[in-house]
């Protein structure tokens, strides 16, 4: 015969105990993606003129290449 008062209350409990620790971790040591949202504007002036900058950028992708292979 079982025993109805024989369970496994006891470790449900501390179960369900582990398990709410556990979620206010997750809810703690989350990372909120808009704490440093900004608005604003951002210029840069450059004496290079365009064809300068976008050569430099051509020898920029051309070095990345070397080195991968």
């Amino acid at each position: 015969m079982i025993d109805p008062n024989m369970g496994f209350g006891s470790y449900d409990e501390s179960e369900q105990q582990n398990r709410e620790q556990d979620s206010n971790m997750d809810e703690s040591s989350a990372v909120n993606v808009h704490e440093n949202d900004h608005k604003g504007e951002i210029t840069f002036d450059s004496d290079a003129s365009s064809d300068e900058l976008i050569a430099k950028l051509g020898e920029m992708k051309d070095d990345e290449t070397e080195d991968e292979s």
